[in-house]
């Protein structure tokens, strides 16, 4: 009589446990590898906003202290704000201020607009807080954009851009 040998099958039990490690261990890498590029890819994009917001500061910086752009008018209240132009584009105004006027006062006037940065790719908004009563302090604000200011302006809740802003007072 023959005697019959049961399999165990121990071989396909340590390939299953083996297939499952390589796995884990696969998607592991993948999830890390994606949230890497996600990471970099914010950050590039952030460096892109301070770049708008930089440049957007200096273009109020010079037409402030070199073509002494924002002095306030005194009385009576201008009808809009002054514009200045920053890589050869004129300023517009935000659609909450028209005139571009935040307040004004025979001290004290803040104006506010936005810049079409790098070819249009870019955005940045200015505010100007100017103090005049002598020495007079300026206070200049620039919140720049990786994204276009048409983007800026129709963002919903669900637009995903990123800001970075700087300030300077003199």
């Amino acid at each position: 009589m023959a005697i019959k040998k049961e399999q165990g099958g121990f071989a396909l039990l340590i390939a299953v446990i083996f297939m499952s490690v390589m796995l884990t261990l696969g998607l592991a890498l993948g999830s890390l590898g994606y949230k890497q590029q996600v990471l970099a890819s914010a950050a590039i994009e952030s460096q892109h906003a301070f770049y708008a917001a930089d440049a957007a500061l200096e273009c109020a910086l010079y037409a402030d202290q070199q073509l002494n752009l924002f002095a306030n008018p005194g009385a009576p209240r201008p009808s809009e704000a002054p514009r200045m132009m920053c890589d050869g584009i004129l300023a517009t105004f935000l659609p909450a201020f028209p005139d571009g006027i935040i307040s004004w006062s025979a001290a004290r006037w803040v104006i506010t607009m936005r810049l079409s940065l790098d070819s249009g790719t870019r955005c940045a908004d200015i505010t100007v807080d100017k103090r005049t009563p002598a020495p007079g302090t300026t206070y200049i604000f620039s919140q720049g954009y990786n994204v276009s200011c048409a983007t800026v302006t129709a963002a919903s809740g669900d637009a995903r851009f990123s800001s970075r802003g700087l300030n300077i007072s003199y």
